[in-house]
């Protein structure tokens, strides 16, 4: 399998952790207090003859494999050798040794991360969104924010990142986080059920019609209910059709800067085979379809779609933002008692 990754390089893996002075059994250990410490499912064992597996390029490790080994050795995946860097990645992050305590560098992993936030398109001010987060990020604990309150829409595709990225800002800022998956499903599984059909379907003309404009329609009435209340808040959901509607955007727009309230848009780009791997990976009964029926999906997908109004993009292709998130998060403590 791993002889198929392009730019996979598994020697590198290794020469970090002999770099680091670590045993294969050692490693395990550090890669499981990681994972643990880092909430990162899916490394039960991490055991000698996987990670020697790993680092003789017989199996390409899992998305939260390499997320632990990103955190374990401070590392970037290019670093790591488990792909070739994108245009502009940043690798720069240096080896230290693993008892070496973090001196004053939150506020650059925090810039780094934030700062994969890009314009989206010519009228996007992606500087002042970045300003927002690191502003609400340094003044969480000292008292007010002299911005207008902030409605963040974290939109993209199934598998992109988009809820690992909302949860990011969540953690800095503080502001909370409306995901419509766990907001809606409840509500959107027994809807589905009443009316015929099954618990599971995201696909078909019945939720499309019947059931998706509710779940927007729940999820967008708990936005405005915060808002209202001038508290900034972050909304995840792929918000496909809404981000591409500019009259519905507009109308948001419109709404909520009748409150003071200042919205951004913000699109997740990923590419296919890392969709594909974290839909595969998270096993949720509503993406059953998608996986079975992949090539078909994929027709439906445009992965060069954008929203159409002014907006602004985090480019996760790779997983090269959430890696950067992961660094951030380690750097601020915010993973760690």
């Amino acid at each position: 399998m791993g002889k198929h990754r392009a730019g996979w390089r598994p020697d590198k893996l290794r020469e970090q952790r002999e770099a680091h002075g670590l045993t294969l059994e050692k490693a395990g250990e550090r890669l499981r207090e990681v994972a643990e410490q880092a909430k990162l499912k899916g490394i039960p064992a991490a055991n000698p003859q996987t990670l020697w597996q790993h680092e003789q390029g017989e199996v390409y490790p899992g998305p939260h494999y390499r997320r632990a080994y990103c955190l374990l050795y401070r590392a970037t995946e290019p670093d790591l050798g488990f792909r070739t860097a994108l245009p502009g990645e940043e690798t720069s992050f240096k080896l230290t040794p693993m008892d070496d305590r973090l001196n004053g560098s939150q506020v650059l992993a925090v810039e780094r991360a934030v700062h994969r936030i890009a314009p989206g398109s010519d009228e996007a001010d992606h500087f002042d969104l970045q300003q927002r987060i690191i502003d609400a990020w340094k003044r969480r604990h000292t008292g007010g924010d002299p911005h207008h309150p902030v409605l963040i829409l974290v939109g993209g595709f199934a598998g992109s990142g988009k809820t690992e990225l909302a949860r990011f800002f969540v953690q800095l800022t503080g502001w909370p986080l409306l995901d419509k998956d766990p907001l809606t499903r409840p509500l959107v599984e027994r809807l589905l059920v009443a009316l015929g059909g099954d618990a599971n379907d995201r696909h078909t003309e019945l939720y499309r019609e019947k059931v998706r404009p509710v779940e927007y329609d729940c999820l967008m009435q708990s936005a405005m209910a915060n808002i209202k209340c001038g508290i900034s808040t972050v909304l995840t959901a792929p918000f496909i059709s809404e981000m591409t509607d500019t009259d519905w955007m507009q109308r948001l727009a419109n709404r909520a800067g009748s409150m003071g309230v200042d919205v951004f848009p913000v699109w997740v780009r990923c590419d296919e085979e890392s969709m594909r791997e974290y839909i595969g990976f998270r096993s949720a009964a509503r993406d059953a379809w998608k996986l079975q029926r992949w090539e078909e999906y994929m027709a439906t997908i445009d992965l060069d779609l954008r929203p159409a109004v002014p907006h602004l993009v985090v480019d996760n292709r790779l997983g090269t933002a959430v890696t950067l998130a992961d660094q951030a998060r380690q750097a601020i403590g915010a993973m760690y008692p």
